[in-house]
């Protein structure tokens, strides 16, 4: 497989082209980001953490039988993936209140919910990703009926693998963060796209309540490299 042009650029990963026009090359960086862009650094292997956290997970969701666009994991930084179109709608299970949620409704952080919330939210830098309901998914046509009801379902599905295989390593899945796509070589088709790691998932040790994820850079409670590395040694993968 040739990886040919640089295609887009974002805030954590590169694609590129290769020599399948329906298959793309993503690359994983060190560059790290919160609230949109407004506070920027690096955080030292961040994209080699997040390359194998993420390409373990995608390949555990994909065994119980949901789509992924993870084809392989090509070296320490780089994974082949399906070219999709992303529906611009991000999908956030809850089943632990945090973040932006206890801000909205006054929820202590970390206050158990009867059951995971899904929430969406529109992927647009520029308008602060608002939070939106499915009536404006329908309304300005993001996704139709029948792929909002396979995407609540899908991430369902994925959220009970993630909470159990997290649990088995002493880890709280609190919230994370989904993004599904459209295969380009069929449309009807959504996957799971993106990326599956501390970058986009709170993740808190169910001992001590330490935070094991991108938080600590948001919150400048340092010993963020250190948090990917932990969690990265409980999966039992090698750095």
């Amino acid at each position: 497989m040739e990886k040919r042009d640089q295609l887009y650029e974002g805030k954590a990963k590169v694609l590129f082209a290769t020599d399948d026009e329906n298959l793309l090359v993503q690359y994983f960086k060190d560059d790290a980001t919160a609230f949109n862009g407004v506070k920027s650094g690096t955080i030292a292997d961040k994209g080699v953490l997040n390359n194998l956290i993420s390409s373990r997970l995608m390949a555990l969701i994909e065994i119980v039988g949901i789509p992924v666009h993870l084809v392989k994991r090509l070296n320490d930084r780089e994974q082949l993936v399906r070219r999709v179109e992303i529906v611009p709608v991000e999908v956030v299970v809850r089943n632990r209140a945090a973040g932006s949620m206890s801000k909205r409704l006054g929820i202590p952080e970390g206050t158990v919910l009867p059951r995971p919330v899904i929430e969406f939210y529109l992927k647009s830098d520029e308008l602060d990703d608002p939070l939106i309901t499915v009536d404006h998914i329908d309304v300005f046509n993001w996704a139709s009926h029948d792929e909002v009801d396979q995407i609540i379902e899908m991430s369902h599905r994925i959220n009970d693998v993630m909470m159990g295989y997290y649990a088995n390593i002493g880890i709280h899945l609190v919230d994370y963060k989904l993004e599904f796509g459209r295969l380009s070589s069929d449309p009807d088709t959504l996957v799971l796209a993106d990326e599956i790691s501390p970058d986009s998932c709170r993740l808190w040790d169910m001992e001590t309540g330490k935070k094991l994820d991108k938080d600590r850079f948001r919150r400048d409670l340092g010993g963020v490299e250190e948090a990917y590395q932990e969690v990265v040694a409980r999966m039992g993968l090698q750095n």
